[in-house]
Parts: C-alpha cells; structure tokens; sequence
C-alpha cells in the first residue's frame, strides 16, 4: 500500500495514494463544504460527480481551482482550502445557483433540513446579485413521491441510488444546457414511470426538489372531525426508529410511549400492524401447503418456488421486470393491507361504524407504503382499505409539533384485539423472519407436530442468497433467503422457471427492497448491493401480484373481541 504525503492549509498529512484531496482534509479535521458529494460508507457508495464545484480548494501550481472530491492527492502536493480566493469562488458558485432557485424557503416542505439553505446560512449570502431567467419544469405529484424539478442542483445523487444501487433504471440526466434536469425518459411522470417508489431518490435529495407526499395536514383534519372514527396501525420497525427523533440512542424501543403519544394525538384506536402480520404468515404457509400438495399429487401447473414480499417497492420491482411471472409470488396481501380489510369490515361492525366513516392511517418505515394505500385492488367501490400512510419522519413532526415530552411519557399498550400478536409476528421485522415463521406454521398444519428446532438462523444476514431445509413427513423442504437485487433477480430468473425438473428451491422470501424513511433523522437504512439490470426492456402491464382477498376465521375474530 503506496502512502504519500502532502501539505493542506500547511499542515501535513499522509494517506494513501489516490485518496481524494476532500478525504485527506478530513483526516486533519478540515471541513470543505459539499453539495453533490454524497458517501454511504456502510453500503459502500460514494458519489463525486465534481459538479457543484462548492468543494473547489487551491491547488499551487494548478492554474484552476480543483473539485476537492474528485481530485486525488500527489506527492508534495500544496493545497489551501479557505484562500480568499477559494471562499469567493465558493460564494459566487452557490449566488449562481440560488439564482436559478426558488424564493419559498418558508413553506418548503424541506425548510430547516436543506443542504443548499445550510451552506447559504454557512457562507453569509444575503443577496443574489445574479438576475434572469429561471428554468422551470411541470411538477409531478405520484401517490408517494413529490418532484419539483425547480429545486432541483444537478447534484444527481438521486440517479446514482435509482441506477447504481436499486438497478431501477428510472432517473437520468435529460436535455443540456439550461434546460437539463433529472428525470424519466422522456420526462414522464413517476407514475406513468417504472418507479418503484423505493424511496432512495428522497433519501438522498439534499432539496426539496423530491419529497415524499405528506399526509400530516389530511390527519389533523380527520383527527378533528367528531364524525370520524380514526384508527392506527404501526409497523414494527417504528418502534425502533422514533426515539432517535427525540435524542435516543438509535434502536431504543420506545413501544409503549409510542402508543402514548398516538392517543394524546387523538387517534380512537391504537392497534399494532403485528396482529395482521400473524394473519399474512398464515395466509402464506396455508398458500405454501396448497401449492405443495398440489405439486406432490402430480399437478406439473403448479407453480413453484413460491415468493413471498411484503414490500409494495419489489412488488411493483416483480410487475415491471418478470411481467411473465407474475403466478410465481404468493397471492396474500401485506399486513398492512390485511389489517386495513379486517379494521374496515370486521372491526367496523364490531363498534357499529360504517365503513366510510371509519378512517385507517398506518405509520410505516416505507415511502412505497404510501402508494400501496392507492392500489386499485385494495379498494372497496373506491374507498380504500388504508386511507393512507405516514412515516416515522412525519409521525416525529407531529408528535413535536403537539408539544408532548416524548420521554416523560407514560408505558401504555396496544387496544384489543388487533393489538395482540404471537412471537412470530415480532420476528416479522428482521431479515429471515417471516419466512421462518411461515414455515413453522406451514410444518405444524401439515404434519400436526411442533418443530424441534424453530430458528432458522441460516436464513438470517444481510449477505445475498441463503437457505435451510425442513422434513415435511419425508418430503425435504428448502427455503431460501434474498436479501439482495442481484441475488433477487438470479433467483427470480432460474429456478421459478423450472417445472419439470428438481426444484433448487421450494419457497424463497425476497427481502429486496427497503424504503429510506425508516430512520428519522441522519442514517439511511441498510438497503441493496449493487446488481445488473434484469432486462433492458421495460414492459408496462397490469399490476395484478397481492389481490386476493383476506380469508380470516370468523370465530377466532369472534373469540378475540369477546376476550378483550
């Protein structure tokens, strides 16, 4: 390993060769602002378009100012990174920029967390000298995703998630000069696009040039209605992520001051997406039973392996990308929409509410949630199961916004019944978990015994394909594991098409796509590894995967509520 020494801001520094000049002046504490500049370090990627040319240093000898982030270091180098000469080409590029930017700082959907406001603040610009025209585009409004194109930096961090990391293929760089931007072929909208509404892109957006659609102005509205019976449901990732709004450690479990803060909001019911997680790993196993002893009694139509998603984002991943393998994924809906069928027809009747009174909000880790709410398929003469979804971000704004002390809340628990769930649903949230528990379920129908060994932790990781195998009464069952996209769509590629001959798998539970708004503030969850494109051609068709309708016992519904 070649080390070189060079001198910035005249103090010495030695790393490798071919570190960037940004990356030597972080090793001696040095800050040099960044726009496009963009380093996931656990997920290993780093964006360094050189740009924005906010970062630019002095270079002796250089006769230009050089782009810190892409220009790597050499022997004896000479660099200086607040010269007067820097700081005034720093400010005079971010005037230029802002001159082609929108004045709405106030109502911005991103005022307070912007990167370009921060530098503005950071650099003193009070003023844009620069006048003339602005370069202006249509905005988009997709059920999850806001483009406003108008904010918009040519940063392009958005088209290295959506191309290099999630392999969608959506976004890239259209038009020159004054006209270009980042957008859809063709500059459609995300929603005639084959978005999967991943959520990366937002991630990522140093602006508001892309937002997730906000539902906090239409929930205090219904919160205020008298008429309304407003009811929620959280996911289990939530529970982990909302206290690192209020200064918690990462991780903290804050489930009972969650629920606390829900009904001080005014919510009438607080229920845990867990219950209807129970329901899905029912549905799934029954469904893997079905598909099995169909397979096994000689029916070669069968279509095997099984997949099974619970995220919308792979879904619609599936739909666009393996159109002729749409029969190969499990027909049971998420928990999310399973718990918004149950609420709006069992529950509804239950506490005599009609269901068009009754208003259902999850509260998810997912921008692809939201637009799970809008499919047509999970509506009822046009009402949907799940009017509509927040995130943890948005449920944090709302809770500050009410003025409550998080952390001085009281412990409560979830209202009955669709607030209980089994140790399989808690599972429900990590990697390996659901297809373990389907299994289990799947293994104690089928043979009337109980697993000697429940934990598949061979299926557990984060690390591309992974499986186990069970004894059904003799017949020797493998499950595999997709935590990745490449290890996705090898797996989606190769042995689902196989009918005739051994089966590499039975049932593969796809972990492919995780939206960014788990976290509230600063990290971006662990997502994918990069992965090759799964065709070139991109088909739009019918999305026809997770239709089928709930199947829930009546009398174990019934027992439960009696049992409250």
């Amino acid at each position: 390993m070649e080390m070189i020494k060079l001198n910035i801001d005249n103090r010495t520094v030695e790393v490798e060769k071919g570190t960037t000049i940004y990356h030597a002046a972080k090793k001696l504490d040095i800050e040099i602002p960044t726009l496009c500049y963009m380093n996931l370090g656990d997920l290993k990627i780093e964006h360094k378009p050189g740009g924005c040319r906010v970062c630019v240093v002095e270079v002796q000898g250089r006769h230009n100012l050089a782009p810190a982030c892409a220009t790597e270091c050499t022997e004896g180098m000479e660099v200086q990174t607040h010269s007067i000469r820097v700081l005034n080409a720093r400010k005079t590029v971010l005037e230029l920029i802002l001159s082609d930017h929108p004045f709405d700082c106030l109502i911005c959907a991103k005022s307070g967390n912007c990167d370009l406001q921060d530098m503005a603040i950071k650099m003193g610009v009070r003023s844009i000298p620069y006048q003339g025209e602005k370069s202006t585009y249509k905005p988009d409004f997709s059920p999850a995703i806001i483009r406003d194109m108008d904010k918009c930096i040519m940063c392009r961090r958005c088209e290295t998630m959506c191309n290099d990391f999630q392999t969608v293929g959506v976004l890239s760089g259209v038009n020159r000069g004054f006209e270009a931007v980042v957008a859809p072929a063709f500059e459609r909208d995300l929603d005639h696009s084959e978005c999967t509404y991943c959520g990366q892109c937002v991630a990522v957006c140093p602006t508001a040039a892309l937002t997730e659609v906000d539902h906090t102005t239409q929930l205090i509205r219904d919160l205020a209605d008298p008429k309304k019976k407003v009811v929620v449901q959280t996911a289990p990732a939530v529970r982990a992520a909302l206290g690192e709004a209020f200064g918690m450690e990462p991780g903290t479990l804050v489930t009972g001051k969650m629920v606390a803060a829900l009904r001080r909001l005014g919510f009438d019911y607080v229920f845990d997406t867990d219950f209807a997680a129970d329901l899905t790993i029912m549905e799934e196993g029954t469904e893997l039973l079905d598909r099995l002893t169909r397979f096994l009694g000689g029916d070669k139509e069968v279509k095997l392996p099984m997949l099974t998603s619970c995220c919308p984002g792979w879904v619609n991943f599936f739909e666009y990308h393996f159109p002729d393998m749409r029969d190969i994924p499990s027909t049971a809906r998420s928990p999310q929409q399973m718990f918004g069928a149950i609420a709006k027809t069992y529950f509804a009747d239950k506490i005599e509410t009609k269901r068009e009174e009754m208003v259902v909000v999850s509260v998810m880790p997912c921008v692809a949630k939201k637009y799970e709410c809008t499919r047509e398929e999970f509506k009822v003469d046009g009402n949907p199961d799940v009017d509509y979804s927040i995130s943890t971000r948005e449920l944090a704004m709302l809770i500050k916004r009410s003025n409550m002390d998080f952390k001085s809340l009281p412990e409560e628990d979830f209202d009955k019944p669709m607030g209980e769930s089994t140790g399989a649903a808690v599972i429900f949230g990590t990697t390996g978990g659901v297809i373990e528990a389907a299994v289990r379920s799947a293994y104690e129908i089928h043979t009337g015994n109980t697993l000697k060994k429940i934990d598949f932790e061979q299926l557990r990781g984060i690390e591309g394909i992974r499986s186990a195998s069970v004894d059904f009464d003799g017949v020797e069952i493998k499950i595999g594991m997709v935590w990745d996209m490449h290890a996705s769509c090898s797996t989606t590629s190769k042995p689902a098409r196989v009918s005739t001959t051994p089966l590499r798998l039975w049932l593969v539970r796809v972990v492919a796509l995780v939206v960014a708004d788990n976290r509230c503030t600063t990290a971006i969850p662990r997502l994918l590894r990069h992965a090759r494109r799964p065709f070139t051609k991109r088909i739009k068709i019918s999305r026809s995967v997770n239709r089928t309708k709930t199947h829930t016992s009546s009398s174990f519904m019934r027992s439960s509520l009696e049992n409250r």
